[in-house]
């Protein structure tokens, strides 16, 4: 495993790490050296590096983009040379100002103007896609896609600006729950070990290769529903504060108004689909914090 631990704790990886199955390169993924070493006698490679976090992706463009890029073109360029079938995980993000009430992996994608930095994070993974699928028709390379939709679960941290980590945070102290804009964009949250089952349910199969796969819960729920059913599951006196989007993220921010995947493509291919209820992951979440 490769890991630069920028938006990342070893704490995390304590566990896995004294089973003895877990190896931990400190690094970027675009250190050939270190690349090199982590993919020597490796079948199968799990790219998940990127830059994460909305208040990263606004405060930090030039790193944003240049995490996104130039880590995926050095992986890709690995797993070609070795002939290392490779999975790439990008985002829901690159769907952009879509207004589709349900977001498929056909659909036309509609980004915003450069103008506007929020959109470097979709543009920048959204071109990762693209060279991924120039491997595969170019060179033959086995590769397949997934955009996340809003992953979520223990030890996940709220520092860059994840919702349903501060949320928690918050309503275990009691504290005001900071909710950015109107509360009325929508997200669905996926629990990790549901994405972490249809990532290796998709690997396993023969027919996924060469596909785009969404990956997420179907289940859609404003932000300050969110905000509202954390305070409720965790018996929480915080109360709700609204803070507009241009106190939180400066001037010009735009946001996606919903974000709702259709796994039908996932079902299909693999038999399975993200289940774990959305007060399960408040729990699960929160257990992990207490």
């Amino acid at each position: 495993m490769i890991d630069d631990l920028s938006t990342g704790s070893p704490e995390n990886l304590k566990q896995a790490a004294a089973s003895g199955r877990l190896t931990l390169h400190t690094g970027k993924v675009s250190d050939l050296n270190i690349l090199k070493m982590a993919a020597e006698g490796v079948d199968l490679i799990f790219h998940l590096a990127a830059a994460v976090g909305v208040e990263l992706v606004v405060k930090s463009p030039i790193r944003t983009i240049e995490t996104n890029l130039r880590e995926t073109e050095s992986i890709l360029e690995l797993a070609s040379e070795k002939n290392i079938p490779i999975l790439i995980t990008s985002t829901s993000e690159v769907y952009g100002k879509s207004s589709n009430e349900v977001f498929r992996e056909t659909d036309d994608l509609i980004i915003g103007p450069p103008t506007l930095g929020r959109w470097s994070y979709a543009c920048s993974k959204l071109m990762d896609e693209f060279l991924t699928l120039a491997f595969v028709k170019e060179r033959g390379l086995q590769a397949i896609i997934v955009r996340l939709f809003n992953t979520v679960g223990p030890r996940q941290t709220g520092r860059f600006g994840m919702a349903l980590p501060r949320f928690i945070q918050s309503a275990l102290k009691n504290d005001p729950i900071r909710i950015f804009g109107n509360g009325r964009q929508s997200r669905c949250f996926c629990f990790v070990d549901d994405t972490v089952e249809s990532l290796i349910r998709l690997v396993d199969s023969e027919k996924t290769w060469g596909e785009i796969f969404n990956i997420g819960s179907e289940h859609e729920v404003t932000i300050q529903e969110l905000a509202e059913l954390v305070i409720q599951e965790l018996g929480s006196q915080s109360t709700l504060t609204f803070v507009p989007y241009e106190n939180a993220y400066g001037s010009g921010f735009e946001d996606m108004k919903r974000r709702r995947p259709s796994v039908e493509k996932l079902l299909e291919f693999t038999g399975f689909h993200p289940q774990t209820t959305l007060r399960e992951i408040i729990q699960k979440t929160a257990e992990s914090w207490k």
